[in-house]
């Protein structure tokens, strides 16, 4: 079972226990479909129905009218401005792709430094000590949580430490996470410490990182 469809279902026992729903909740619960509707309906529609959409000339707004139990609906406008009156409206897109500045070959050779590990020690005591650093660092974010470090706003080869689209140049250190993220990997050991400290202080915990 999801995480959305857990919340789903504390929703209804909630409601049907006279139980408090709260607002952290809710907003908890319209998170999670967020997320959904990002990595899982978008993607489907860019690649459905843009192209169709390509041969259309001129700007217009679509809306999904989606009901569950009912047939889905979608209506057309031309005024840009449509949703500027509503206050709940969300703008739901991936990040955007970055161009990246290909090094020129030949200059200096890079002299590759001896490969290390980290040890993070979490404020319980539990040890997070992988083979590689990037391992560490990836089983650290799933420990505190994806969309807490999402949260931080980490940029990593000018694209975020936590992303939701696949990378043309960095694409094979992007390890998944779940749920459609990914975390960026390439970097050195120093720059994964400062990273693992940078969530840390961000999200309020005390941790040792150590390079070994």
């Amino acid at each position: 079972m999801s995480k959305l469809s857990k919340l789903y279902e504390l929703r209804r026992l909630s409601q049907e226990f006279g139980m408090e729903w709260t607002e952290k909740q809710e907003r908890q619960l319209e998170s999670e479909e967020e997320h959904l509707i990002k990595n899982e309906v978008l993607p489907v529609v860019t690649k459905s129905i843009e192209p169709a959409l390509s041969q259309v000339e001129r700007e217009l707004v679509l809306v999904v009218d989606y009901v569950p139990g009912s047939p889905l609906k979608i209506s057309l406008s031309r005024k840009r401005n449509l949703f500027h009156a509503l206050e709940d409206v969300v703008e739901i897109k991936p990040d955007p792709e970055v161009e990246h500045t290909e090094k020129k070959k030949g200059g200096k050779k890079v002299v590759t430094n001896p490969r290390t590990r980290l040890k993070i020690t979490m404020p319980d005591g539990s040890i997070i000590e992988e083979s590689t650093a990037w391992e560490s660092l990836h089983k650290f974010v799933l420990k505190v949580g994806v969309d807490k470090v999402r949260a931080v706003g980490l940029i990593a080869n000018k694209i975020p430490l936590v992303s939701n689209t696949v990378d043309k140049k960095y694409q094979t250190a992007q390890k998944p996470l779940g749920n459609g993220w990914l975390l960026m990997t390439c970097s050195d050991t120093a720059t994964k410490r400062k990273q693992i400290l940078a969530i840390a202080s961000h999200i309020g915990i005390n941790i040792n990182v150590d390079i070994i």
